[in-house]
């Protein structure tokens, strides 16, 4: 099995590296590192079109080689499914993140979009984040981590899954608890309540522009069980499986009652 690693926090993270030596001890895994050159969270699903990319050859302090590049995860599991490192990957593994991506927070984060990115090529995906020692349920990166339990936990996933493979088009979504979950619960994405405010930071006297802060205030949510928000507030590892199927199935009918033949008459006028 080739197995593609790469993050949104950046090729030196400690969430990546620690999961990259577990990872790399699988047998019969060849392990592909390619990740951004500095931190790319909530990113999303962007990529690169309007300039080349560059990439760098990095050599870990125990030898082995990974590829840093100044691109978006994304463009990472691509550069992947091009060529860049050889042979095209089996599995794409995304994380360690510094910091849980729970409910909502799944369409923003670098982490999971490049597991989204897996699906998309046709190749199954797992996406790992890791809740810091303090116990936050926000998004914005801490001090402390312990990343050990999370690294063990996706190499047995990883394990499983060559053995047992998820639905093709489905990923995984790992979620592990700061504290010392005994549990693991299978969810659903949980609800956020994000508290934006508008905050003066400066004005520039030289351009007239005003400068502001929207982002950055920890969000509340709805602590539902069965949810991967209620799992982490009860001190329990969260498995959600994700795809990318966006389309509204139950609406289908309805919309079709609609006279958009009418509608487009109505444009022509």
């Amino acid at each position: 099995m080739r197995i593609l690693l790469t993050n949104d926090d950046g090729i030196g993270a400690q969430g990546l590296q620690t999961l990259r030596r577990h990872l790399r001890d699988i047998d019969g895994v060849t392990l592909d590192v390619i990740a951004p050159d500095s931190n790319r969270s909530a990113s999303a699903r962007s990529i690169t079109t309007r300039s080349p990319l560059s990439v760098k050859e990095i050599r870990f302090e125990d030898g082995d080689l990974g590829h840093a590049t100044d691109g978006t995860p994304v463009d990472c599991v691509r550069f992947a499914d091009v060529g860049l490192v050889g042979e095209k990957p089996d599995l794409i593994v995304s994380g360690i993140n510094h910091g849980v991506n729970l409910g909502d927070d799944v369409t923003y984060s670098g982490t999971v979009a490049a597991a989204f990115e897996g699906i998309v090529l046709g190749l199954p995906a797992i996406a790992v984040s890791q809740q810091s020692s303090s116990g936050e349920m926000g998004y914005s990166a801490q001090r402390h981590y312990d990343f050990e339990l999370a690294a063990r936990f996706t190499a047995a996933t990883v394990r499983e899954l060559r053995d047992h493979p998820m639905p093709v088009g489905t990923l995984l979504n790992i979620n592990v608890p700061g504290g010392s979950p005994a549990e693991v619960a299978v969810t659903r994405l949980g609800k956020r309540l994000y508290k934006d405010e508008l905050q003066k930071v400066e004005r520039s006297e030289d351009d007239g522009r005003t400068m502001y802060r929207i982002y950055g205030y920890e969000p509340g949510h709805d602590d539902e069980p069965g949810t991967d928000i209620g799992a982490i507030a009860r001190d329990r590892i969260s498995v959600t499986p994700l795809h990318l199927d966006l389309t509204d199935h139950g609406g289908l009918d309805g919309l079709k009652q609609r006279d958009f033949e009418r509608v487009l008459d109505a444009s022509r006028d």
